[in-house]
Order: C-alpha cells, then sequence, then structure tokens
C-alpha cells in the first residue's frame, strides 16, 4: 500500500532530509515539495495526498493556519524546530510531531505507526452480508465475529452484537473469510484466531468457553494461533 506524501516547507535543506528519508521507505511516494503552503493548498485541489510533512513557522501561511483551513485532513506529520506548538498541533489533530533535525530511526517510527494505523482502519471496516430469512441482508464486520458453529445445513455466526442463523454449510462460510483471521479447528467451528484467551491441551477458550479442536486440525490450529499477531 502506498502513500502519497507531499512536502510543505521553506527550509530547502530541511525538504532535502525529508526526501532522504522518504527515499529509504518503499511504501512511501514523494508527490510535490513546495515552500509556501499557498501553493500546496492549489496542488491538493487537484491532487489526492495521503500524508503531510508540513513545517509551522513559514512566511504568508504558516502552518498551524494551514491546518485550519483544510476542510478533509490526510495524515500531517508536523516538522518543527519549534517544541512549543506541540500542544497547539495536536489540537488540530496532526498525527505526530517531529522535532528538527530529525533523525531517521525517529522519522521511520511515525510512518510505523501511521502504516499501523491504516492497516487496523481497513480491516476494521471489512465486512460481509449474511442471509437471516428470506429476505434479510444482514451486514456483519470481520472484526465483530467471534466463531461460527455448525448446525448440519446451518450454521449459527456468534459475534459481539448478537446471533445470527444462516442458511449455509460451515465450509462454504469459511471459505469466504480471510484465512489469517479465521480458522477451522472442528468440523462444527470456525473461530476468529485473535479471539481466542487461552490454549489448553486440544481445547481453546473464547469469552470464557472452551472449544475442542479437533485431531486433524490440532497441528496446524495451535501453530497459527501460537504464532498469531
Amino acid at each position: 500500500m502506498s502513500l502519497n506524501c507531499i512536502i510543505i516547507d521553506d527550509e530547502p535543506l530541511a525538504i532535502n532530509v525529508i526526501k532522504n528519508h522518504i527515499s529509504k521507505i518503499s511504501h512511501l511516494d514523494i508527490k510535490a515539495s513546495f515552500n509556501n503552503a499557498v501553493e500546496a493548498l492549489e496542488f491538493m485541489r487537484s491532487n489526492t495526498t495521503d500524508v503531510i510533512f508540513l513545517d509551522i513557522d513559514m512566511p504568508v501561511l504558516d502552518g498551524l493556519s494551514f491546518l485550519k483551513t483544510l476542510e478533509k485532513k490526510p495524515a500531517v506529520i508536523i516538522t518543527t524546530a519549534h517544541e512549543e506548538f506541540a500542544v497547539k498541533g495536536y489540537e488540530l489533530d496532526v498525527f505526530d510531531y517531529l522535532i528538527k533535525p530529525i533523525p531517521f530511526p525517529r522519522f521511520l517510527k511515525a510512518i510505523d505507526k501511521l502504516k499501523r494505523m491504516r492497516q487496523n482502519s481497513s480491516k476494521e471496516n471489512e465486512h460481509l452480508f449474511i442471509k437471516i430469512g428470506k429476505k434479510k441482508m444482514k451486514k456483519i464486520y470481520l472484526n465483530d465475529i467471534i466463531l461460527v458453529e455448525s448446525l448440519k445445513d446451518y450454521i449459527r455466526v456468534i459475534t459481539h452484537h448478537g446471533k445470527y442463523v444462516v442458511h449455509q454449510t460451515l465450509s462454504s462460510f469459511t471459505d469466504d473469510l480471510p484465512p489469517r483471521k479465521f480458522l477451522r479447528i472442528h468440523r462444527s467451528y470456525t473461530i476468529s484466531i485473535d479471539k481466542v484467551e487461552a490454549l489448553e491441551g486440544n481445547s481453546v477458550e473464547i469469552n470464557g468457553s472452551l472449544y475442542v479442536i479437533g485431531r486433524s486440525y490440532l497441528n496446524e490450529a495451535k501453530i497459527k494461533i501460537l504464532n498469531f499477531r
């Protein structure tokens, strides 16, 4: 997942430092750099920007005033020599605040944090629709699914918000789930791996209840559960 970014800074040396840091990170794609915020505003009206590296102390339009003009903010990482503006920056929902001169490890930490946040946000929005009754299609977010239980020709989908009986086999439903996150542990159960609270012998504990892992599933289940990140 590549992130489009721009730099806004009136110091050429500072721009070069950030460009050099960006060149070391494969998923950052620098689209433009500006020595004033007014030109950046013009660029943003017709271009997609995921990340802004923004200086504060600039002529014509300072960084904080620039932020106040944005109706829809991308992730903003302040890059400044002035620590005293940190509180004001965070009040304007900046993502991070880097103090010049910016060492690469600190820059990388900010980008890694941003990447994790975007990945988590994406996962939270993943969903599918299940058919309840004859006509109703119910949206289920994958992060809400705790367990799916087989009821012969039906399944019971157990979520944080309720239980839903669906006319579908466990095998076909499991095939529609991302294998990194979900695991078939028994002919009767598919579980959300991150909901496992404990592993005990040939059972997993989820929501305070134990579920047996079938013998043919045991080795793979233990490996995936213990190595899940």
